[in-house]
């Protein structure tokens, strides 16, 4: 039965209970129908995601295999993409992710038939990376599933810097082709982007990925506004800073109306989720938080919100001065090793509590590319080093603060809301950080000096955010924050002590190439059963 049948059900329900029974039992019907106004047949949509290189595979997979496109040239460019509906019988693929990527239109289709189209309507391209990336989306959807209007949502996701940059043109090329502008009409005008903080502070560092991230945003309001069309952001914000979480009211209100905010989307996950919503009061407190801050940037002229050009020319500064610092440092050759070797990386898919494995190939060689966010984050706050919440901020500052402008930062951090929350949510990441755990790193043959490089840039980071802030200490402002970090502490770094015992340990079994012993088994569960602890604990460390 689908949503509109229950609904007219209820309302003749509703009218004999008036009617003939003096309304007895009403207000219970009236709940049950909300319920079903609210959730439907499906209580919660699915979201398909997938990353945009294996929809290519499974695209030209799709174009050489299918006995009806065997004449057709499917090395096509953006508009002829669009413009590709020719119904397909079959493929063949022995991939199983090829074939569960060609299948997915077809049981999108299916849900929708049992459950209602808002069971399933939407599909996210992860790395996105331009208009070619929707545009097989687009056309995938009509050959595998529906030849004539496409009920589905189509959301690409920028992640890394250089897509952030180009977001607003890629959009732009959506919204000006024929086929896809039908489309938006078909959904209401309404298209959902969805920006990856996660995914940008891996590729560009904090300050770099923040700035960016506001200014697609800016971008892309202003032209969907030109063209007519509704967007809404969905955010990927994490539990951390590093993952775009932290203060999330602040965050939001700071923004101002330059910033489509009719609508709020993010993604909660792990122990943020329980923490959230874990009960009615604090689901509802946060809910009300996220409402406010929309209400506040719709009613209100606030001064603390508006970016003049000399402020978004220190952002420019800062954004640039802090990706390259970022840039050096991730490309060093010990920044990937030192991950694998002296983190607790790897074990983040054994301990099979991440939203998704720790890396996106599972290939022997570890390469920076296919690190998932989650893990690369959580890896930094297991070992109480938080570096992508704090990496590049100090150099960037000092880089200011030695062309003279130091005053320019000063400036912006008291005029700017935006600016303060990126400085609360950094210092929140360095009073989560503790070098004493890993200061034995130091001495290491292979790592000692990047060890190093990072301590030195987390204590330039607290000096310079002091400086800019004006603070005689970190999280002076929002010091109940800051003893619940400290409480919070107790807790984890007892486990965190055992867990870089056991790394230790197991590093040294390695070295011995003892690998099969029961006590290199413990070892590994030893890091496990931390890891678990400290996440719950930290409440948002991933």
């Amino acid at each position: 039965m689908q949503q509109e049948e229950i609904l007219q059900s209820l309302a003749v329900i509703e009218k004999q209970l008036i009617e003939e029974h003096d309304g007895f039992f009403v207000e219970l019907l009236h709940e049950f129908r909300n319920k079903v106004l609210l959730f439907g047949t499906h209580f919660a949509g699915i979201d398909i995601r997938q990353d945009s290189r294996i929809i290519k595979q499974a695209f030209d997979v799709l174009c050489s295999t299918a006995p009806e496109l065997k004449d057709q040239n499917c090395s096509l460019e953006f508009e002829e993409l669009t413009k590709l509906n020719t119904p397909v019988s079959l493929f063949q693929s022995d991939d199983e992710v090829i074939k569960d990527t060609l299948s997915l239109f077809g049981t999108i289709k299916e849900i929708q038939k049992r459950n209602g189209v808002k069971a399933c309507n939407r599909i996210i391209i992860s790395n996105c990376r331009g208009e070619d990336d929707v545009a097989r989306v687009f056309a995938m959807a009509k050959m595998c599933a529906w030849q004539g209007e496409i009920p589905l949502d189509i959301i690409p996701l920028f992640e890394t810097i250089n897509d952030l940059e180009k977001a607003a043109i890629t959009m732009r090329k959506l919204y000006e082709n024929e086929e896809y502008a039908e489309h938006l009409v078909s959904r209401g005008k309404k298209q959902t982007i969805m920006l990856g903080f996660s995914d940008g502070t891996k590729d560009g560092g904090y300050f770099s990925a923040n700035w960016n991230i506001y200014k697609a945003k800016e971008n892309i309001t202003k032209l969907s506004r030109e063209m007519g069309i509704t967007v809404a952001f969905f955010d990927g914000r994490g539990g951390p800073p590093a993952r775009g979480g932290g203060n999330t009211h602040k965050f939001y209100s700071s923004l101002g109306n330059t910033i489509e905010n009719r609508e709020i989307q993010v993604t909660i996950q792990g122990q943020t989720i329980s923490s959230k919503f874990g009960t009615r009061d604090s689901a509802r407190f946060y809910q009300e938080r996220l409402i406010s801050a929309v209400l506040e940037n719709s009613l209100f002229d606030d001064s603390d919100k508006v970016l003049s050009d000399k402020d978004r020319l220190v952002m420019e500064k800062l954004s640039e001065y802090s990706l390259a610092e970022y840039q050096r440092f991730k490309s060093s050759d010990k920044f990937v090793p030192y991950l694998e070797k002296m983190s607790a990386l790897k074990y983040y898919g054994k301990a099979n509590i991440g939203s998704r494995p720790g890396k996106r190939k599972q290939t022997e060689k570890l390469n920076f590319e296919d690190l998932r966010a989650i893990p690369f984050v959580g890896a930094w706050s297991q070992m109480k080093q938080n570096v992508p919440g704090f990496f590049g901020v100090g150099s960037s500052l000092k880089k200011l603060e030695e062309e003279g402008l130091l005053s320019d930062c000063k400036n912006l951090y008291n005029s700017s809301l935006f600016f303060r929350t990126l400085v609360a949510n950094s210092m929140q990441s360095i009073c989560k950080s503790y070098f004493k755990l890993t200061e034995y790193m130091k001495n290491d043959e292979e790592f000692g000096e990047f060890w190093g490089w990072i301590y030195d840039e987390y204590q330039l980071s607290i000096e310079m955010l002091l400086k800019v802030s004006g603070q005689d200490e970190l999280m002076q402002n929002a010091l109940f924050l800051k003893d619940s970090i400290n409480l919070r502490e107790e807790i984890v770094l007892p486990l965190i002590t055992i867990q870089q015992y056991a790394l230790i340990k197991i590093r040294e079994l390695e070295k011995k190439n003892v690998t099969n012993a029961t006590k290199y088994s413990i070892l590994q569960k030893l890091v496990i059963r931390s890891l678990y602890g400290n996440i719950n604990a930290s409440r948002n460390s991933a």
